[in-house]
């Protein structure tokens, strides 16, 4: 799993942003324990959430 920064995760629109965190998800939840791809994963989740909770809620 490549690292989503967050300078990456902002130059993203929210939908994107939600296939990019799916993605991220499954990858996290299909990686080893401990191995560097559940560790970039789980980074990118936390930088993608934060990018989103930017972001003003569809409504």
């Amino acid at each position: 799993m490549k690292l989503i920064s967050r300078f990456e995760a902002a130059s993203h629109n929210t939908a994107e942003l939600n296939a990019l965190y799916r993605e991220a998800f499954n990858a996290f939840a299909s990686a080893p324990r401990g191995s560097e791809d559940r560790r970039n994963a789980l980074a990118s989740l936390e930088n993608i959430e934060a990018e989103l909770a930017l972001r003003p809620p569809f409504g």
